[in-house]
């Protein structure tokens, strides 16, 4: 009885701590607690500038020194547990899933091998841009992008000019186009979970999304076409051979019925509701959860096993680019939590201004505060909980928010969706587009040489948007 009674005062005293890490008072942080974070961004952004060859081999190691910079001192002032809980709270409610679903997609995609030389005319671009974009929001933006981004790059290998091609297809494809279901991209994966319906978006924001994608997919087509007439823009001999039109079609055609799988998955981690679930150091693990990322690594597994090894040898398929996504993201999932501590905190927190810019004078929402305050922040921060963090701070309630207050539920998905283009840690397939195409020798512009292009292009549109749909 002793040993019992000494257990639960232990656990006593550890509940604070766990209390703490759960929920932690974003009111009581100072704004340095955000500096490890804006060190992961800054390293992403100048570091591959100033010391590329550093950069390259151990990028793993500094954003794991700048997840230390956060989490030693926050165990050293919370306590040890409050660090730990937070640390399995980051690690398997929020990165693993991510990861999971992440290299799912990208193992899966990477077994779909497109035969036959496509060459890469304006038209030939504009087209596979377009497919994209309509794919994105039922197979995901990282789903829609690893599929098609290898076939795009080779059908521009005979050319000397291919890195707009690139920059377009993450502004369309790995972003735009995955804003119209909860398939497409996380923020409205989460709202859905939340209540909100699985049709809405695709509802109510369809002309934002047909106008963006309509005028950047023209906009590409004519910087395309242009440099598709200049003298010396085709190669003498393309890498490629050509191949008759009888050899075009799919190698590893399964892994389509993968892909279904994966959505299946998805799909049934949202709509399956069980009360069975565990918890560890303050963080619950549901049921659903855990059938669907142990299906998803089943999916990979299977991928792996069944598809041929020519295929992927055809497509060049390494874990390069995973492994980049996987290392820069642990970190910004680690030291992003006081961050978004700070913004739940509201107007009473260090970020009160940004809070209290969405709402007017009159107490009700400004959609179109809304519309650049999740779209900003989701360009720099993980557009999911940023996307969360808006829709409780417009009061959280799905049948009001899809109600009375649709103009402001529109403009946060929009926002979270859309913005997410304009950096390359904006949303997952950015960077990973951005480490094929390196792979393949397409010579892809800086951290801050790739806003150059969105500040120039996007930004012009979403204040169009803005005039236009959230007056």
């Amino acid at each position: 009885m002793k040993s019992l009674r000494a257990i639960w005062v232990i656990l006593g005293a550890w509940m604070p701590a766990l209390a703490l890490a759960a929920d932690l008072d974003g009111s009581r942080l100072s704004v340095l607690w955000g500096v490890p974070f804006a060190g992961v961004l800054l390293s992403v952004a100048l570091l591959p500038l100033v010391a590329p060859h550093f950069w390259h081999h151990h990028f793993g190691k500094v954003t794991a020194a700048w997840a230390l910079a956060f989490l030693l001192p926050f165990a050293w002032v919370f306590g040890p547990l409050a660090a730990a809980a937070g640390l399995v709270h980051a690690l398997l409610a929020e990165y693993l899933p991510f990861v999971i679903l992440l290299a799912a997609l990208f193992t899966v995609a990477g077994g779909i091998y497109i035969r036959g030389n496509l060459h890469g005319s304006a038209a030939l671009n504009t087209g596979l841009l377009a497919i994209g974009a309509l794919l994105a929001s039922f197979m995901g933006t990282t789903g829609a992008s690893m599929l098609l981004i290898r076939p795009l790059i080779r059908a521009n290998d005979g050319r000397k000019h291919v890195t707009h091609v690139v920059v377009f297809f993450i502004f369309i494809v790995s972003n735009a186009g995955g804003s119209l279901t909860p398939l497409g991209d996380p923020p409205l994966f989460l709202g859905f979970l939340k209540g909100v319906d699985f049709f809405w978006t695709l509802q109510h924001i369809w002309p934002e999304t047909l106008f963006l994608v309509g005028v950047l997919l023209g906009l590409f087509f004519l910087l395309d076409a242009w440099f598709w007439r200049q003298a010396g823009e085709r190669l003498a001999v393309d890498p490629t051979p050509d191949t008759p039109p009888a050899a075009f079609g799919f190698d590893g055609k399964f892994n389509f019925a993968l892909l279904g799988v994966i959505v299946a998955l998805v799909l049934m981690s949202g709509l399956w509701k069980s009360e069975l679930q565990w918890e560890l150091l303050g963080t619950s693990i549901g049921l659903p959860g855990l059938v669907r990322d142990a299906g998803l690594i089943m999916v990979t597994v299977a991928s792996l096993l069944l598809t041929p090894r020519q295929v992927h040898e055809d497509n060049q398929f390494g874990w390069g680019p995973m492994q980049e996504v996987a290392k820069l993201f642990a970190g910004i999932f680690l030291t992003i939590i006081p961050v978004i501590a700070m913004l739940k905190a509201g107007v009473q927190g260090p970020f009160g201004a940004i809070v209290a810019a969405v709402t007017g004078a009159d107490g009700q929402p400004i959609p179109a505060m809304y519309f650049w305050a999740s779209g900003l922040l989701s360009s720099f921060l993980d557009n999911a909980p940023t996307y969360l963090v808006f829709f409780n701070t417009a009061g959280g309630d799905p049948a009001t928010l899809m109600g009375a207050q649709a103009a402001t539920l529109a403009a946060i998905s929009a926002g979270s969706v859309f913005m997410g283009a304009n950096t390359y840690i904006g949303n997952a397939p950015n960077l990973m587009v951005k480490a094929i195409a390196e792979d393949r020798g397409v010579a892809m512009p800086s951290f801050f040489g790739y806003m150059l292009w969105s500040c120039g292009i996007l930004l012009p549109l979403f204040a169009l948007i803005t005039l236009i749909w959230l007056r």
